[in-house]
């Protein structure tokens, strides 16, 4: 077959967050009836990413949460970033992005758990991230009452462009020890 890498640039490309080997895999399998191996499709997967390379591409092949997909070069981030902003019309809200950051860092979490540390009521921002899919039940509790664990999603890998959550910025990343307030003496 000579045009199996458009058929996995297709499914790449079609697909609304990153599809993992094993996905592109099943579909040329169940499409064509016959079996492709991981090496081959690595193989094929690499020519593609190497073809994105070129300067004439404004996108590259990006491996994300363990899977492909197509994304601008960082030399377009600006101006995509612009458009982006242009037309978000729903953004996340303060209370949103407090709930999500606990989720992330503290996952599996539960809301009496997140609640206990923003210190208020957080029913509708867990239902807006469970709506953008942002976050996913990730099962239940053994504590009292079996309550609901929460935990970032593929989504929410894919838009913080990361493959794994120790990939989150930690508390030391965002401090400096240049910056203190009066004398540092023993």
């Amino acid at each position: 077959m000579d045009d199996i890498e458009q058929h996995i640039e297709a499914l790449i490309f079609a697909s609304e967050q990153s599809i993992r080997a094993e996905e592109i895999i099943y579909c040329l399998q169940a499409a064509f009836e016959q079996n492709f191996g991981d090496e081959e499709i690595n193989v094929h997967l690499h020519k593609i990413s190497k073809k994105y390379q070129e300067k004439d591409f404004a996108i590259e092949l990006v491996k994300l949460n363990n899977g492909y997909q197509f994304l601008t070069k960082k030399a377009y981030h600006r101006v995509v970033g612009l458009l982006q902003m242009q037309r978000a019309k729903k953004k996340l809200s303060q209370a949103a992005l407090e709930t999500l950051a606990i989720i992330a860092y503290k996952q599996p979490v539960t809301k009496p758990d997140v609640e206990q540390i923003r210190g208020v009521n957080c029913d509708y921002s867990i239902q807006k991230l469970l709506e953008k899919e942002l976050i996913s039940i990730v099962g239940k509790s053994d504590a009292v009452g079996k309550p609901i664990l929460y935990g970032t999603s593929g989504i929410f890998m894919d838009y913080f462009g990361i493959n794994s959550i120790s990939e989150l910025p930690q508390l030391k990343d965002f401090t400096d020890s240049a910056i203190s307030i009066g004398d540092q003496s023993e």
